[in-house]
């Protein structure tokens, strides 16, 4: 089985490229189903046909999907909202408060994640392609098992207070929050069963969707980061609306393709060593099957487009015994010299003789000053110093 997953900012074209590359994948005689994780669908449009929150077959080794999390809370969690805001409100908490307060935080992607897994586990499909949510909602759906362990946790020494609060009602009541805890604890194993899928480079990848643009382009480098920290495996980038030179089309068209050609560049510098993939800017929409097909043909050529086309990681971040951090990235077509660095709030500007390469810096290391890089067999390692600690207020005389 292969997840491949689609990210980037909103309206790169993350919807049509998931889409082409699931019907491509159809016409090779893949069973292969593309689901939507975005609110904001826009996957049946795409495929010009209705969609509902179950897999729907759109023509032959194609199922498509868009995942609702609010029917799923709707139909499956009323019982769990009930006892929780009850419990809540049980604290001397007004009641409107407490069915606020009773909505479990991320409950929206812990859904997509069991709609994940369930076709991870059932095997329903040889290939399974993700249309995620713009970058920020998907980093925090790819890290929802870790945190949703975090508050499994607390909900067990929570759990143990309010089990106690009822036990003189003892009998069937009883029953009702320990069933409820079993779920949660059922949700919790599923959801680190899943990261290990989600994790594993031989059965999930991750692409970054851009398009030739600064701010796109900045947004799917904090994406990389992010996707590093997590070691979440990276396989390519899809630049998407490429222009081609026409000097016939006039002023406007050659300023915007010189506009573009200039930030393709820097994409061929900052996403080295990944492969990138170039997507044309069409005239039309890419609505229908018809034209998707078209996409996924100018886009990957003859090449299969769920093979795994790097393998690697593209950024590692490692913590060191001393308390720095050291950030290790492949650049392996640049040869020695001096490496010198430069950072500005989150951007780090790297030079190596006439190599050039800037960077958007996950939180954890954008707080942190720089130690100082080296390039060694093809790695480039960058040094992030501890956080220095506050002085101490002296004692007063």
């Amino acid at each position: 089985m292969r997840f491949i997953l689609y990210l980037g900012k909103g309206g790169v074209g993350k919807t049509t490229t998931a889409a082409a590359t699931a019907l491509r994948s159809a016409e090779m005689g893949y069973k292969t189903l593309v689901a939507s994780t975005d609110i904001a669908h826009s996957l049946a449009d795409s495929l010009d046909t209705e969609l509902g929150p179950n897999p729907v077959q759109v023509t032959e080794n194609l199922w498509a999907q868009e995942i609702s999390a609010v029917a799923d809370i709707h139909n499956n969690w009323d019982k769990l909202q009930e006892f929780s805001s009850s419990v809540i409100a049980g604290r001397g908490i007004n009641k409107v408060v407490a069915d606020e307060l009773s909505s479990f935080p991320g409950m929206d992607e812990i859904v997509c994640l069991l709609h994940i897994n369930k076709q991870a586990k059932e095997k329903n499909f040889d290939r399974i392609i993700i249309d995620a949510a713009p970058t920020g909602e998907t980093i925090r759906l790819l890290t929802m098992p870790d945190t949703f362990s975090w508050y499994a946790s607390h909900l067990s020494r929570f759990e143990q207070g309010a089990i106690r609060a009822i036990k003189p009602f003892a009998g069937r009541l009883l029953k009702g929050p320990t069933q409820i805890m079993d779920a949660i604890y059922s949700l919790q194993k599923g959801t680190e069963e899943l990261r290990e899928i989600l994790s594993d480079p031989t059965v999930s990848s991750y692409r970054v969707v851009l398009t030739p643009e600064k701010m796109v382009m900045r947004e799917a480098e904090r994406a990389l980061g992010y996707l590093g920290l997590f070691n979440y495996p990276v396989d390519l980038a899809v630049v998407n609306r490429v222009m081609a030179a026409d000097e016939a089309q006039g002023e406007f068209y050659q300023t915007k393709y010189e506009t573009q050609q200039k930030y393709m560049q820097q994409i061929h510098d900052n996403f080295t060593p990944l492969p990138i993939k170039f997507a044309p800017y069409y005239a039309d929409e890419v609505v229908g099957l018809e034209r998707l097909s078209q996409m996924a043909k100018d886009t990957f050529g003859d090449d299969d487009p769920c093979e795994i086309f790097y393998k690697g990681k593209v950024q590692e971040i490692i913590e060191q015994d001393d308390g720095s951090i050291l950030l290790r990235i492949p650049i392996p077509f640049v040869t020695g010299g001096d490496v010198k660095l430069r950072k500005r709030g989150d951007e780090l500007f790297v030079t190596i003789g006439n190599f050039k390469r800037e960077m958007i810096l996950p939180a954890v290391l954008a707080k942190r000053k720089t130690g100082g890089g080296a390039l060694s067999d093809g790695i480039l390692e960058i040094t992030f110093l501890p956080n220095e600690e506050p002085e101490e207020a002296a004692e007063p005389a």
